[in-house]
């Protein structure tokens, strides 16, 4: 009962709080003073440390395993990728009151990419799909002795069917509920990855890539990362391209019939979770999920 009420708890973190913990677990940074990042995001509440580090705190127990993965797997991956990641640098322990694992990274400088400045642009689609060409080739070796397999295991598009349905008929008004729901019933019915699994993002959306200059610089927030059918990270191509610089993105990086449909079919269902969940108090979420489901509609 009480892991439960701890699960269901979003605690308070203020930057007292924050101070504490970096003070008595990482003494060599108590110095440096803190800054609220906001907005920092759904997941996490966001403090730069310093000029050269970020903390990080889950805001709720569905983010909690983030901080070990990450700290465990990007190290392995950053020399295969061609994109900056994130460099963790310590993983604090619940203390205080507060009841989870958190995070210190090296501060990536960049700005949120955005459809207005990369959403036609050729160049950037190339290097998404580079990128994630680099991420599915990755090969860590044997994995039997991390005991992080099952962590680590993607699941189907079809755990997501009775919520996308539930949400299809919440938005009726606002979207064509029958073209969705044909959409969706075609996305469930092409046939699934039926090749070895492949490394994937998870969450790989026009929030969690950094720009710098104009051009892409480094790829964020690795707490969906996986191994599995490489689809989910196709709703990139819904979130930030055009139909011409998505059509540069699919070609890139070889995309099948099969796996471009499920593909459709995650961005429409991570579109419409996200939807009705913030929009109605989030104009920015609302503008960018009407976008991603649109463009899902289009393909």
């Amino acid at each position: 009962m009480v892991a439960e009420r701890t699960a269901n708890t979003r605690p308070r973190i203020d930057e007292a709080l924050v101070r504490r913990l970096i003070d008595t677990q990482f003494p060599q940074w108590a110095g440096l003073a803190l800054k609220l990042l906001d907005p920092a995001g759904s997941d996490h509440v966001i403090y730069r440390l310093g000029d050269e580090l970020s903390v990080r705190l889950p805001r709720h127990a569905g983010a909690i395993g983030q901080a070990r993965k990450e700290f465990q797997w990007l190290p392995r991956l950053a020399p295969h990728l061609p994109l900056a990641i994130p460099v963790p640098v310590g993983v604090g322990d619940p203390d205080f009151g507060y009841p989870w694992p958190w995070a210190v990274f090296r501060w990536l400088d960049g700005e949120v990419a955005t459809v207005d400045a990369l959403g036609n642009s050729s160049r950037a689609a190339v290097e998404l799909a580079q990128f994630l060409a680099a991420l599915q080739r990755f090969a860590p070796g044997d994995m039997t002795a991390d005991n992080t397999r099952e962590d680590l295991t993607g699941r189907p598009l079809s755990v997501r069917d009775r919520a996308t349905r539930d949400a299809i008929a919440e938005v009726d008004g606002v979207f064509d509920t029958t073209t969705m729901t044909e959409l969706w019933n075609a996305a469930l019915s092409t046939p699934g990855w039926d090749r070895s699994p492949v490394w994937f993002h998870g969450d790989f959306h026009t929030g969690n890539l950094l720009t710098s200059d104009g051009r892409l610089s480094a790829v964020i927030d690795f707490g969906g990362l996986g191994m599995g059918d490489p689809a989910c990270d196709l709703m990139i191509a819904f979130t930030l391209m055009s139909a011409k610089s998505r059509a540069v993105f699919r070609d890139a990086l070889g995309v099948d019939d099969a796996t471009w449909m499920r593909g459709r079919g995650w961005a429409l269902a991570t579109g419409l979770n996200a939807y009705t969940t913030y929009a109605a108090v989030n104009p920015r979420v609302a503008a960018q999920t009407t976008r991603q489901i649109t463009q899902a509609i289009i393909g």
